[in-house]
């Protein structure tokens, strides 16, 4: 049975075990990808890598350390709270969350693209304000180091003006088209000024529960994706008296709170525009001042993977496309053009919970590489539009009791991580400052923005320095084709340095056989119940390893130093220089 046929039989099935049967399907992609044609993989291809420490290029922001996940109630389970803690350990006190359904109507039950808090409810009409479920997950992130990016929505069922024959939830699960989540919670409140005084209740509520010093370092936006018509059943002039309502309502709880908006999916189109327009130059409708205070500007990108003759491609492009567009656009806005801006949600594909074989890059090291490449042309457009970009929020965290390895675009598995996590281990270990690199195999920014990473691979560098002299240079391998390819013998020169010094790299590598428990999970036969001691085995998988190699020390040439590195298709890899006799 070829590829194609095997397709669509998968797709086809209506039984109880289609999910097994697709996610089965899904990992036998992930092999053909990998193993490829011809199972001889071709000689390793030259690369020469430059890094010059002395040259400074700019800031280089921790942009990567915001998280997020449609489903609220994760966060305080026993596999979200160990996540939370990982992630808040990337950059202890500077990572951020965003979720959905923090104002929707329930019993704080998790669920795939769900979730509640039941925040709001009336009694004879007369508003009853229940903090109990919220609280608990913002303190489920404070715990572990972790602000919100708080995302205000969805509308409550006893406040939604949706029409009495709209359910308030429709019922939704993997492989359903989730365009059909549309329902009550996506419409806008009967009466616009008792949405503004939950608003504002629960702002002070969180100003006297957490104190002013902490909640003026969250983020608040309104909605999520209100240029979609499944998220907002309503008109784009609407959304914005929503908007308006909502921010005057936070401002009044704590006039100095961070304040933006719209987290429109893809540039936006003609409603980012009319955003745009109307916060800077309309007429309020909460105030009736003219414009709406903003203190950031947020949008989405996504990607486009697809099955292409058996294997997944990715559309790393289609992504960076958006990212290009929407810096544009915040660009030509005078009043906005240098304000901060978050990338909402930054993935590569747009459904977390949404099974399908052109997902099967999830569990393995296409992700993670993925990853490594586009986070370092996020950070090249950015200077190129002369933008200010503070976040790119990776929208993936655990879904909590699927089976191992289930295809959902995470960072963890049942409490086993997954090698894209160890990505952002890596970013987390970059310096502040940029310093200039070179590859010769790199593929140019124009290049990649217009048509991704086709036959020729992408072999990038980026490389930082600290104060201590210390310099950190980051290297992937990566191809939008999930397909076997040669190895990357690089040759990695490193000019600037403090000459007659000695140094020691530590290096960390993720690829097949490292820092991956998804291969790990595959070579014991893919169980679908390990026992205790093979959950060990994976646990220990997962751990981003190292190793160190003592460096000769560079000569009289001006402080130079050369290695030789040799690069796995689908690797992502950071060498640390440390100096030993400063």
């Amino acid at each position: 049975m070829d590829a194609r046929k095997a397709m669509s039989i998968a797709i086809d099935l209506r039984t109880a075990h289609r999910w097994i049967a697709v996610k089965a399907f899904i990992g036998l992609l992930w092999m053909i990808g990998w193993l490829g044609l011809p199972v001889t993989p071709a000689a390793a291809f030259s690369v020469t890598v430059k890094v010059d420490a002395a040259k400074r290029v700019g800031a280089l922001p921790p942009v990567w350390r915001f998280f997020g996940a449609d489903e609220p109630n994760f966060a305080t389970s026993a596999h979200g709270e160990r996540l939370l803690m990982e992630l808040g350990s990337l950059r202890p006190g500077q990572v951020y969350f965003r979720a959905h359904n923090l104002m929707t109507s329930g019993d704080g039950t998790a669920d795939f693209k769900w979730g509640s808090t039941n925040i709001y409810a009336e009694t004879a009409g007369t508003p009853v304000y229940d903090y109990t479920i919220v609280d608990r997950i913002i303190d489920s992130y404070l715990a572990h180091g972790i602000h919100p990016y708080l995302e205000i929505g969805f509308m409550p069922e006893a406040m939604t003006a949706a029409p009495v024959d709209v359910p308030y939830r429709r019922p939704w699960k993997p492989g359903v088209d989730y365009r059909g989540v549309t329902a009550g919670w996506s419409y806008p409140p009967r009466d616009f000024k008792k949405w503004a005084e939950l608003v504002f209740q629960w702002t002070r509520h969180n100003v006297e529960r957490y104190g002013r010093a902490e909640v003026e370092r969250w983020y608040f936006e309104v909605w999520n994706e209100p240029n979609l018509e499944f998220y907002w059943a309503d008109s784009a002039e609407t959304f914005y008296r929503l908007h308006d309502y909502t921010i005057d309502a936070v401002r009044r709880a704590l006039p100095s709170a961070r304040v933006g908006g719209p987290d429109v999916a893809g540039s936006g189109a003609a409603f980012m525009d009319g955003f745009l327009k109307h916060v800077t130059t309309g007429i309020n409708y909460a105030t009736g001042k003219v414009g709406t205070p903003t203190d950031f500007v947020s949008f989405h990108a996504k990607g486009q993977p697809t099955v292409v003759d058996g294997h997944v491609r990715m559309g790393i492009a289609s992504q960076l496309r958006t990212v290009d567009e929407a810096f544009a656009k915040i660009a030509s806005v005078p009043e906005l053009a240098h304000k901060p801006i978050i990338i909402g949600e930054n993935d590569p594909e747009g459904c977390a919970a949404c099974p399908g074989p052109q997902n099967a890059y999830r569990n393995g090291t296409l992700y993670s590489s993925y990853t490594a490449a586009i986070y370092a042309r996020l950070w090249e457009l950015a200077r190129r539009r002369q933008v200010e970009l503070e976040g790119a929020v990776t929208w993936a965290f655990t879904f909590v009791g699927q089976p191992w390895f289930a295809g959902y675009r995470q960072l963890a598995t049942n409490g086993v991580d997954l090698p894209v996590l160890n990505a952002f281990r890596l970013f987390s270990r970059l310096g502040t400052e940029q310093i200039a690199a070179t590859s010769s195999a790199q593929v140019p920014l124009e290049q990649i923005v217009s048509n991704g990473v086709g036959n020729s691979p992408d072999v990038g560098v980026l490389a930082t320095r600290s104060d201590d002299g210390s310099v950190d240079i980051l290297l992937w391998h990566y191809r939008d084709d999930d397909v076997a390819g040669p190895k990357a013998q690089a040759h990695l020169v490193i000019t600037g340095l403090s000459q007659r010094t000695e140094h020691r790299a530590r290096i960390w590598r993720i690829d097949r056989q490292n820092s991956n428990a998804f291969t790990a999970w595959q070579a014991m036969g893919s169980p679908a119940s390990p026992t205790k001691q093979q959950i060990e085995q994976l646990i220990r998988a997962a751990r981003l390893t190292s190793r160190s190699v003592r460096v000769e020390a560079p000569g009289h040439d001006g402080g130079v130093l050369s290695m030789e590195r040799s690069l796995p298709l689908q690797s992502v890899e950071l060498i640390e220089l440390r100096t030993l006799n400063p």
